[in-house]
């Protein structure tokens, strides 16, 4: 399906900020389709020049947010693949999922707050698609992910007119969501992703500098339990530049309370003198290495991308209780 009416911009740059709009025009879509209204002879074309038939079992819908499942948005899978997403249905067109992250702005550029309807529908991408299926470790296929609270707070990482990263964070105050009404004791960073291509360019280090920049007047900064090697180097790195931050970031369980930090700074050297040990005595410092480790309380389990990346999964339940797939609830694969 081609674009061309909207040639020169991205969705999230032509967007309204109408999320019952944009479900209204999209379920009106899918019922034409499923309907026959569509001709079967509509395709959309892959950049491989590989063409894939816009029909109900290869459309899935994807709920946009974990805590709102009514918001949903329609996606093309791969028929070859069904893992793969390979577009989404956004003003009346299929867009490629990398389309989806591009922008014609010349202001988004860095990290910018996400705001608006389509900036959502770009950290949803990068969250679920592109972190939870196409860039994540081959051996973690247990492991499965939510799309974000509705109200999460994040920042897109934007470079050269694409989206290539970003964070959330859990502010001070804010409800923990496990239902008991228990609130965060201070700002936690909890997730980060870093795509492949702009990895180990210090875009991670970037992200942690500007948390700590915009939480400044906060004496402790968390970050969620537990982190991952990578991001132990990131922070490792950090903390060597930035001496003066060393007594503010913990790697904290559950609300982040007295009992449930630890100071990261503290950590990095502890692993540093293990790693020493273990060059002078091989083989003695495993059981020293599983006494630092943390146990992550809550419901959710943890899994890091590589290299700048931070990133948690959730193995309570897969995208497809959020997700009616095609018609009659067929499974077509996403998980």
């Amino acid at each position: 399906v081609p674009t061309e009416s909207f040639e020169g911009t991205y969705p999230v740059d032509i967007l309204e900020d109408d999320p019952e709009g944009h479900q209204e025009a999209t379920l009106a879509y899918h019922a034409s389709l499923g309907e026959g209204a569509q001709t079967s002879s509509e395709v959309f074309s892959l950049s491989s020049g590989e063409q894939v038939k816009l029909e109900t079992s290869s459309i899935c819908f994807c709920s946009l947010h974990r805590d709102e499942p009514h918001h949903k948005i329609l996606v093309l899978v791969n028929p070859q693949d069904t893992k793969t997403v390979v577009a989404v249905y956004l003003k009346e067109s299929w867009w490629s999922t990398e389309d989806v992250l591009r922008t014609s702005d010349p202001t988004r550029e860095g990290l910018v707050k996400v705001q608006s309807f389509g900036e959502r529908i770009v950290l949803f991408v990068l969250n679920v698609i592109i972190f939870g299926r196409l860039e994540r470790s081959l051996d973690d296929d247990d492991m499965f992910f939510l799309p974000h609270s509705v109200k999460e707070r994040a920042k897109i990482l934007w470079r050269n007119g694409a989206a290539v990263g970003f964070y959330t964070t859990n502010v001070k105050g804010s409800l923990c969501g496990d239902g008991t009404g228990a609130c965060y004791l201070l700002p936690v960073l909890d997730t980060v992703f870093v795509r492949r291509k702009h990895r180990r360019q210090g875009l991670g280090t970037a992200m942690l500098q500007d948390f700590c920049e915009t939480f400044r007047e906060d004496d402790a900064l968390g970050l969620s339990c537990p982190i991952s090697p990578a991001m132990y180097q990131v922070c490792r790195q950090f903390l060597l530049a930035h001496p003066e931050e060393r007594g503010r970031l913990w790697e904290v369980e559950a609300l982040g309370a007295r009992g449930q930090r630890v100071n990261i700074w503290l950590k990095v050297q502890q692993q540093a003198r293990l790693a020493e040990g273990e060059a002078v005595h091989p083989g003695n410092s495993k059981e020293d290495l599983s006494n630092l480790e943390q146990t992550s309380l809550g419901d959710r389990p943890t899994e890091f991308a590589d290299g700048d990346g931070h990133r948690y999964g959730n193995e309570l339940e897969n995208l497809k209780n959020g997700q009616d797939c095609a018609e009659n609830e067929k499974e077509v694969g996403l998980p």
